[in-house]
């Protein structure tokens, strides 16, 4: 008899225990998630450097290696002598029209020569209007002149221009060429190797920001009234001991539609099929959040 009733009292306990255990002792629990980067070739050619590993720990414009930028310094050589042999054409104005001015200048003198005369009685008016009409048709000559040097020195200076345009993509290439990290990380996986041939667009590396992630949890319709953007929180994680550790949060995203709830996940009533997903912004501070681990959450 005895025994029946112990066997019947540590069964009640087990299953005391059991119910207990499934009861939520936070708001909410999730799995931790980060912000990923894949870093790609923004320029196409053979990989000559780079100085990377995975779980490298890299800095925001971090320097981290370079495709091969033989061929576009080439170009922008041969684009930069173009310019040169394009400037070297375009013409003197003050050159070219110095012998038409002088012209201009000893055409006027004449006929202010001959207007002295007209007026001693020495010439005549006729001797007067041919020194005028000489003066304007040097006068238009000039202009027109000035007008095709002109013209041609524009034309000159638009072809240095759409080089120079040119010469600046190629610089923008070279520039895109090296590869740069985008943010504080470490280097997850590594695509490409030194001496490989990348292609624009090419994935070259994976980079997490392991210093701020981010907890999403799933909350009942029950509990949105309780929980908005902004909200502080606190973050909880099991450590070696069974202990939890606390971080600080701040929920960053409330989704705007219901989904089933996870597998994985519980919440605080398991009759609720539909669950709204939160993200609570946390920050790594000593390390130990690791990317897909679970924690859970208390709502201030």
């Amino acid at each position: 008899m005895m025994k029946h009733i112990s066997i019947y009292i540590i069964g009640s306990l087990f299953l005391f225990n059991a119910c207990n255990s499934n009861q939520l002792k936070h708001d909410a629990s999730g799995t931790f998630e980060t912000t990923e980067i894949i870093v790609s070739a923004l320029a196409a050619g053979q990989i000559i450097e780079l100085n990377s590993g995975e779980g490298q720990t890299v800095a925001k414009d971090q320097y981290l290696g370079y495709i091969d930028t033989m061929q576009l310094h080439l170009q922008k050589r041969q684009l930069a002598a173009k310019i040169k042999a394009i400037n070297a054409r375009k013409p003197n104005i003050a050159q070219q029209i110095a012998a038409a001015k002088e012209q201009i200048a000893q055409a006027a003198r004449e006929k202010k020569r001959v207007e002295n005369l007209v007026k001693d009685g020495a010439a005549t008016q006729k001797q007067l209007d041919d020194m005028d009409t000489q003066l304007k048709v040097l006068q238009r000559t000039l202009a027109a002149q000035t007008n095709q040097i002109s013209t041609s020195t524009d034309g000159l200076s638009g072809e240095s221009e759409v080089l120079e345009a040119q010469i600046a993509q190629v610089q923008d290439l070279i520039a895109k060429s090296r590869i740069i990290s985008p943010m504080n990380g470490i280097i997850l996986n590594k695509y490409k190797q030194v001496s490989e041939v990348a292609a624009q667009g090419t994935p070259l590396l994976k980079i997490a920001d392991t210093r701020h992630l981010f907890l999403r949890a799933y909350i009942v319709a029950a509990q949105l009234e309780n929980v908005t953007i902004g909200q502080k929180a606190i973050v909880y994680i099991n450590d070696i001991g069974g202990k939890q550790n606390e971080y600080e949060g701040t929920v960053a995203w409330i989704s705007d539609k219901a989904e089933f709830t996870p597998k994985t996940i519980q919440t605080q009533d398991e009759r609720q099929h539909l669950v709204y997903a939160v993200k609570i912004a946390v920050d790594n501070t000593d390390g130990s959040i690791k990317t897909g681990m679970y924690g859970d959450v208390d709502f201030k």
